[in-house]
């Protein structure tokens, strides 16, 4: 009864904690703006099927992505193990589920295997780390507290699936041990449990103990860490791969607010009223925190800094300063700053700081190709350029700064109607000496 009291209020802190957690990015997703409405569902649950769970753009590095791919399979199988606990803890009871039968069998046994692959899988993730020099894990916006994240991240995750074996073996050698029924299949644990049976029944359920809660407290804690982690990703990869854009990568969304003053130039009728509303107010692309889409901020939650997209940017390979992945993170860092004034004071909250500028140059917008190279390895589906283009928007509709060569082509076409510096009718006299008819 006092391990279910405990454990209960356990429970409970866990969940507060991460309830306020979760009520503080929701308040931040309420200061961003609209974006594209959600339809063709079932075309968004085959590609979460596909990108999300078959981690199919993983595999573009197939050794690596496989390790990647095993680790995310076992995290999904070891859920239903995790279940079971937080039901036995509450209501005293011994696996609780056994009752499944046959299912229950397959789940405990797929657990036990991926534990190990897991494990393994996770000390070459920290041996590439640690001690091999992998090119896309730097750059400048890699700081050591993202590497020291990423190390503590993968650490949880090695005790996390050590604490799960030595619960199992602990219970195997018990229940062996006992004369009971073992309760579900353990192909991995049954093996190791060797290295127990010359303890005693009172050490081996010690062990259990020791082993059962460090292995749910674990998974308590590193709920409540995530958020606050690149690793944050886990949670919130799956859902971004489902709300994706479906539109073909490189097609480039009009802005409604400037489509609405066009139509109402061309058709005053159509648009009654639509100049005094929110179209003519609302800024021009995306200066700070607040200008951003709930999606554009979404993406950002679900950065995994792997760094795919930036070892494919041709701008980044070319020496310039452009990083995919440091626009994803400029984008959660400066929500995290701003966030809270914003909620307290509004969108009219200033902190005399901007996302363009102060966390983004515009040397590095303008590096951007447009390529989409980025976009299109990503592995949970992250639209870095139409950010960019957002960005470049209100550097040159509301600043009016840009590149000497763009200032060039906008001047060209306001005075000759084309990005070319000649006048409509002396665009023909270069062909003047060269016998062309010309009708």
């Amino acid at each position: 009864m006092v391990k279910q009291i405990v454990f209960a209020l356990t429970l409970l802190l866990t969940l507060s904690v991460f309830g306020f957690t979760l009520q503080r990015i929701i308040s931040f997703f309420r200061q961003t703006q609209p974006s594209f409405p959600i339809k063709n569902i079932s075309k968004r649950a085959v590609l979460t099927l596909k990108v999300a769970f078959g981690q199919t753009k993983i595999f573009r590095r197939p050794l690596v992505g496989l390790m990647h791919a095993l680790v995310f399979w076992g995290f999904c199988v070891i859920l239903f193990g995790s279940l079971e606990m937080v039901i036995d803890g509450l209501s005293g009871t011994e696996r609780i589920l056994s009752g499944l039968g046959i299912f229950y069998c397959i789940s405990i046994a797929s657990g036990d295997i991926f534990a190990l692959i897991v494990t393994f899988s996770i000390l070459i993730f920290l041996f590439r780390r640690l001690f091999i020099h992998i090119s896309r894990f730097e750059g400048p916006e890699m700081k050591p507290v993202s590497h020291l994240d990423a190390n503590i991240a993968l650490t949880m995750i090695l005790l996390l699936m050590l604490s799960l074996l030595g619960m199992n073996m602990a219970y195997y050698s018990i229940t062996v041990q006992s004369g009971r029924q073992v309760l579900g299949l353990y192909p991995v644990s049954s093996h190791f449990s060797y290295f127990f049976k010359e303890l005693p029944a009172d050490s081996l359920f010690m062990l259990y103990e020791i082993f059962w809660w460090s292995h749910i407290l674990l998974i308590f804690i590193f709920a409540n860490m995530l958020p606050y982690s690149k690793h944050f990703h886990v949670f919130m990869s799956i859902p971004n791969v489902f709300l994706s854009r479906l539109e073909v990568l490189g097609k480039l969304s009009n802005m409604e607010n400037v489509m609405n003053e066009v139509r109402l130039m061309l058709y005053p009728d159509s648009l009654s009223g639509a100049s005094d509303g929110e179209g003519s107010s609302k800024r021009f692309g995306v200066k700070d925190a607040e200008d951003i889409s709930w999606k554009n901020y979404l993406d950002s939650l679900a950065c995994t800094e792997c760094g795919r997209c930036t070892s494919v940017c041709p701008a980044n390979l070319t020496g310039k300063k452009l990083s995919p992945r440091k626009i994803m993170m400029d984008v959660r860092a400066r929500m995290k700053v701003k966030g809270p004034g914003l909620v307290k004071s509004g969108k009219t909250y200033d902190d005399r700081l901007s996302l363009v500028k102060n966390y983004i140059t515009e040397e590095e917008l303008w590096a951007c190709t447009t390529c989409n190279a980025c976009a299109k390895e990503c592995p949970v589906n992250i639209n870095h350029p139409s950010l960019i283009l957002d960005m470049r928007r209100f550097l040159v509709m509301e600043q009016g700064e840009a590149p000497g060569g763009l200032k060039a082509i906008f001047s060209n076409i306001e005075n000759n109607g084309a990005p070319w510096q000649y006048a409509a009718e002396d665009r023909l006299q270069w062909a003047n000496d060269l016998q062309i008819k010309i009708h």
